[in-house]
């Protein structure tokens, strides 16, 4: 009968456990850390993608734009500097590494901004089938930034959440030392909560 009763009082303590680690958000925050980091990896993924056409893009330019060295030049380090930003998984958990990684990739995509409006005043760049191939490539992947970043925005929302609230943020802060995660921000908020002026 003792035994008996040491099975059940054993057994009712792994239940009780259980219960406990499951209410604890244990195992979702890991979920949503992992989700996170996958996240961000698509995003640099992304990042990368663009950094390696831009060379192609660049000598494409340069072989009917010759003259327009100053902007070639400004791609050519706009992408040295995007490219030399060490990017890890400790950039997540750095605010400061992580507006460091974004204004780079601001720089960058300024940048190929100019390059792009040099090449509308040579229509026989526009005409090159390697440049349009490029340009159209490009516009792919800045596209594809733009969903990896929002499904990264996403992630993190949600993370953020979790180690936020009751009683997950116990679990986040004591048993598992987790953080908010920095978030993509817009460069000048200001700017864009101001309507643009349309003149005629």
């Amino acid at each position: 009968m003792r035994r008996h009763r040491w099975m059940n009082l054993s057994m009712a303590v792994v239940i009780a456990c259980a219960g406990l680690v499951s209410g604890c958000g244990y195992n979702d925050l890991q979920g949503l850390d992992e989700d996170t980091k996958a996240a961000w990896s698509e995003v640099i993924n992304q990042y990368q993608r663009r950094a390696d056409l831009i060379p192609n893009l660049v000598a494409t330019v340069k072989g009917y734009a010759e003259h327009e060295k100053e902007t070639l030049e400004g791609v050519v380090q706009a992408r040295a500097s995007a490219t030399s930003v060490q990017v890890t998984p400790e950039t997540l958990k750095n605010p400061a590494a992580f507006e460091q990684f974004q204004k780079s990739q601001a720089g960058l995509t300024s940048a190929l901004g100019r390059l792009l409006a040099v090449a509308e005043n040579y229509p026989t760049l526009k005409a090159d089938q390697n440049f349009r191939d490029l340009q159209s490539q490009l516009e792919g992947t800045e596209n594809r930034i733009t969903v990896a970043r929002k499904r990264y925005i996403d992630r993190v929302a949600e993370y953020n959440k979790m180690v936020r609230y009751f009683p997950t943020n116990l679990t986040a802060k004591f048993l598992l030392h987790l953080e908010e995660k920095p978030n993509f921000t817009v460069a000048d908020e200001k700017a864009v909560a101001k309507p643009p002026e349309v003149k005629f």
